[in-house]
């Protein structure tokens, strides 16, 4: 079994990294694990470029992505579950499909409610729009 599990920090997607743990960590058959975090994309201003490099851009998304993954990544190592981590850049919904389904994966599991203000209120408006694009199965942990 190959497993999506989207990461944002929030204790919501935390929680859904110990229920991956919990479930399928014991497991005789391991799951593959495809751990991911998305960024939205920085919007692109007038003369940005002459600011900011596509260097600092890039390290940008990589600090970011990986301050998202850390807590998740100390996790699954202490369970001893291997996995292949990575930080995306994109509309997160569409991404997490995206990705999903390039790497073959036959579930994704992701937390109810992101780090948004306005995820914290609803049942994450991230959460509802994989539920709606995704043809794998969908775990969202509350």
């Amino acid at each position: 079994m190959k497993i999506l599990l989207a990461v944002d920090g929030s204790k919501s997607s935390l929680d859904a990294v110990d229920l991956v743990i919990r479930t399928f960590g014991q497991l005789r058959a391991r799951p593959e694990v495809e751990l991911v975090t998305v960024h939205l994309p920085v919007p692109k201003l007038p003369r940005m470029g002459m600011a900011v490099g596509k260097s600092q851009l890039a390290s940008y998304y990589e600090e970011e992505g990986e301050a998202r993954l850390r807590a998740a990544k100390k996790k699954l190592d202490a369970a001893g579950i291997d996995y292949t981590a990575s930080a995306l850049v994109g509309p997160i919904a569409e991404t997490i499909v995206k990705r999903a389904s390039g790497a073959g994966c036959d579930l994704i599991c992701m937390g109810s409610r992101g780090m948004s203000a306005l995820g914290k209120a609803l049942v994450g408006s991230t959460a509802t729009k994989v539920l709606q694009l995704a043809s794998q199965p969908l775990l969202i942990v509350k």
